[in-house]
């Protein structure tokens, strides 16, 4: 391919498409790489998303392209808890209309070559742009506790891995976990006929009870204890969803707040699917080891499992120093917190023209960055930085800890 790309997107999720949507809008041109949507193509049959009906929507630089738009053009009414089907079916939608032409080749190298990028792709060709925009999301950064390295699926599985929670029936299944993903999943299985038990270390499932009943309630309350961002508590919610004040609030006090409004905890409405689901509290896994075509899980309480399936609700551990396609010089000048890219104006990082977005940009901008409702904010910030003059990259002040 020949020509230089004014920006380069990686990913074709929800922050790839919106990020991809608000830059065309600018004229500038921008050539989307990835498989539409992928990770949540590959999520479990029967999820619900918790986020609240506001917080589920793509940004587009016209708010043309919302979840009402959808139901409105298609004549139909979507359940306010929205179901996983009918989020990827208006996700596809959006594609449709907003960014048809994604190129779902890999791209397999990343490397800066003078004031461009170049992009080497699965099939040997090569595109080049001025600026790259790292969209990719959690998918490959799937944390597996030290505990069960060398177990594999279909034994072991991490909950990324796991999308038809029928093949589970009649298997006794312990998924490691405390959050919102494992006790859907602990659901969904126990539904589907597996013998459940979750074991977490955690002392209690946090409940989001109180947070359900106020998302319930319709006008004036619920705009004042929630912004349309809804992530975190009242109060801190409000905070979390301006992520440029978030970027002045110091280090330590930003992760600690962060943690606040992302720790482990399940919707309300799984309190009854799971009302017979086995909890085992307060309890870690000392040891994992094949036992036959079963895994033996010995805990830390001195009791012991022999289980047909594990499955493993531990999160991400998305660094941008271990990006598959960023290479030893690329992260030589990536400066880092922890494996967090430090960003500044834009999203863009420490290496001038390479941007991230989405969970990679959750410790600069705040954890809205996590979740859909971060689109909005994220396309605006990339359409103003890159459709417009450029200016000197301002990093997030850090301690001195701080990696390089």
């Amino acid at each position: 391919m020949t020509g230089v790309h004014d920006v380069a997107v990686i990913g074709a999720g929800p922050y790839g498409l919106a990020a991809t949507s608000h830059l065309r809008a600018r004229g500038l041109a921008v050539h989307p790489f990835g498989r539409p949507m992928d990770l949540w193509e590959r999520m479990p049959v029967g999820m619900l998303l918790r986020s609240s009906w506001e917080a589920s929507t793509i940004s587009d630089p016209h708010r043309a392209l919302t979840l009402d738009a959808y139901e409105a053009a298609h004549a139909v009414r979507i359940a306010r808890t929205i179901p996983l089907d009918d989020f990827l079916r208006y996700a596809r939608w959006y594609r449709g209309h907003a960014v048809p032409d994604v190129d779902t080749r890999r791209v397999v190298d990343l490397q800066a070559t003078g004031p461009r990028f170049e992009l080497g792709l699965e099939d040997g060709d090569a595109v080049h742009a001025r600026h790259v925009v790292i969209a990719t999301g959690p998918a490959g950064h799937a944390h597996r506790p030290r505990t069960f390295a060398g177990l594999t699926a279909p034994a072991v599985r991490h909950s990324s891995e796991l999308v038809e929670p029928g093949e589970f029936a009649g298997q006794r299944t312990a998924i490691v976990g405390s959050g919102q993903s494992a006790i859907e999943l602990a659901a969904l299985l126990h539904e589907a006929g597996a013998d459940v038990e979750v074991i977490a270390r955690a002392d209690r499932i946090r409940w989001l009870r109180r947070s359900g009943w106020l998302h319930g309630r319709d006008g004036l309350l619920r705009q004042l204890l929630y912004p349309p961002t809804d992530v975190g508590p009242v109060g801190l919610s409000h905070l979390v969803a301006v992520p440029n004040a978030f970027r002045r609030v110091p280090v330590r006090l930003g992760e600690r707040i962060a943690y606040r409004c992302i720790r482990p905890a399940a919707a309300g409405w799984l309190v009854d699917r799971t009302a017979a689901v086995r909890l085992t509290l307060r309890t870690g896994v000392v040891s994992a080891t094949h036992a036959g075509d079963r895994v033996r899980l010995a805990l830390d309480d001195g009791t012991a499992r022999e289980l047909d399936r594990v499955v493993l609700a531990t999160g991400f551990d998305i660094r941008a120093d271990r990006h598959p396609l960023l290479g030893s010089r690329l992260c030589a000048q990536l400066r880092t917190h922890h494996g967090a890219p430090l960003l500044g104006d834009g999203l863009e990082s420490s290496v001038p023209g390479l941007h991230f977005v989405g969970a990679f940009a959750a410790h600069s901008y705040g954890p809205v960055m996590r979740f859909v409702s971060g689109t909005p904010f994220t396309g605006r910030a990339l359409a103003r930085h890159l459709g417009g003059a450029r200016r000197p990259v301002a990093l997030r002040p850090e301690p001195a800890s701080a990696s390089v």
